[in-house]
Parts: structure tokens; sequence; C-alpha cells
């Protein structure tokens, strides 16, 4: 979109017109049409595809403002390119390969993934990661965080002495589960950083450790319980799954293209790769 020409202007939120009719049919579908420009129709699809465009803080403005402004754009852009003569110019056609090239390709890899992402290929890659995996230990804990390690020092000499972990927690921790009792509930692996998992992993149940330092300070833990934690039901996982498999169908069935495809690509080293930096490439 030119930056000399925005869809929103001041003219389109101060002086609103009358939305069409349609706009309020409830049987309206993409293929009405809401202007016809010189013979050219102008549909609830297009106004759509326009909207799907726009940066959010266009998206936050009224519907009725924002309606019209589409169309009132649209309307604009229509006028504009019904007084062109001639053909496309070489810049401008080069854009719009690029642009049905981008979106086609986005349409094709929807369809990909509706074939080929299937409930059956999920299960399988589900039994493939879990069905021999061995259970993993999760810890249920509590912490102290404090901002130096003299701190966290007397802390533990103070737990030795009796003291209750819960009360020092709410009285002296700096972290958000301090009020709490520093209770930071059942984690597994990942859940926590390094330093700290570490240490927890080398404590028994109901013990507290040493000053522990991470990025956010020092640390005393007490290792309240640990547990096997069972395999995660499919339903738990499948969104993990799809996102791990997209990338890998996709790219399965571009090899396979490639392959029935004919490629034929400039020899290596005849173009300088420097020549995209050229601006009149985008002008010639």
């Amino acid at each position: 979109m030119s930056k000399h020409f925005k869809i929103i202007s001041l003219a389109f939120i101060t002086a609103l017109a009358p939305l069409p009719t349609l706009a309020e049919e409830q049987t309206a579908s993409s293929d009405t049409v809401v202007a016809t420009v010189n013979g050219t129709q102008i549909t609830l699809g297009h106004m759509a595809a326009a909207r799907s465009g726009l940066p959010e803080q266009y998206l936050q403005l009224p519907d009725d403002v924002l309606y019209k402004a589409i169309i009132d754009q649209l309307v604009n852009q229509t006028i504009l390119a019904g007084r062109f003569e001639g053909e496309v110019p070489a810049p401008v056609q080069r854009r719009l390969d690029n642009e049905r090239r981008s979106l086609v390709a986005s349409t094709v890899i929807e369809q990909i993934v509706a074939e080929k992402l299937t409930e059956e290929r999920l299960k399988a890659a589900y039994d493939d990661k879990y069905a021999d995996a061995d259970p993993e230990k999760e810890f249920k804990a509590a912490h102290i965080l404090v901002e130096t390690e003299e701190e966290a020092q007397a802390l533990v000499e103070e737990l030795a002495g009796g003291a209750d972990f819960t009360e020092l927690a709410k009285e002296r921790s700096t972290g958000p589960s301090g009020p709490n009792g520093g209770d930071l509930g059942w984690f597994g692996k990942g859940m926590m950083v390094p330093p700290f998992e570490e240490a927890v992993a080398d404590m028994e149940d109901g013990a507290v450790s040493a000053p522990v330092q991470t990025q956010f300070g020092w640390h005393v833990i007490k290792l309240n319980e640990t547990r096997l934690a069972d395999k995660p039901a499919f339903d738990e996982v499948k969104a993990e799954l799809e996102s791990a498999l997209f990338n890998t169908v996709i790219e399965e069935e571009v090899e396979r293209l490639k392959k029935l495809g004919t490629i034929e690509l400039a020899t290596e080293g005849e173009i300088d790769p420097a020549i995209l930096k050229e601006d009149t490439l985008l002008t010639e």
C-alpha cells in the first residue's frame, strides 16, 4: 500500500455515511456485492481480505468506522486502477507475480496439512514418542528467594535451628511465590532454570538445600515430594505433536514435488549475490 494514501484518514473517521443495509443482513456472504465501480464489483469477501491485512491498531476502531474506511479505500483503488492505460509495468508485474505465488503457496500448504497431518499420523507420532518412554520424575518444592548469599545462608541456619520454612518464605522471600509460603507446585524437567533444577534433582524428599544461585538471586529450596509422572494423554499433547509435524509434512511434499518437476538453477558463481542490493532491479 502506498505510504501516501493511507486506508484510514481523518475524513473517513469524521464524515461517516450510513452503512448499506446489507451490512446488517444475516444472509450476507463473501459474494455479497457492496459496491459496483464502473462495472467492477466489490464484495464483502474483498473487504474481509483487506481487513485481514490491516495493522492491529486499525482493528481496534469501531466496526462502522472501519467498514466505511475499507469500502472507501477499495472504491478509490478501483477508480484509480480504471484510469490505468497500457501494459502493467514490469516492476509492478513482478510484485504481482510474487504476491500471487505467495498466496497460492499458502493455500496449498493448508491443503497439504489437511491431507497429511491426519489423526492417524498424530497418533502414530504419539506412540513413537511415548509408548516406550520411561516415566519422568516430577518434583514438588518450595523456595525462599533473597538477594545475597549471606541472606540465604542465614536462612539455612535458621531452618536448621527449627524455624518454619513456610513462615520464613512469607516473611523474607522476594519471589512471587513468597505470599504462598514459597510453594512452586509440581514441576518436571526443563521447567526451572538449570541451577535450580540440578539442585532439586540431587535432593531427598523433605531436605533443604544449601544456597543456590540463579539469575534471579539466591534460593533456599525445600523438596517436599517427588513422583513419577504418567505419560500424557494424547489430547494433552496433540497441539505439540501438530506443531512438531507441521514442517515435516510440508518438507516431505515439497521434496516429492521437486522430484516430479524440473528445476534449473543458474550455475553457482555465475551471479554475484550482492547484485540483489541494486535498486535498479526494482525499477527497470
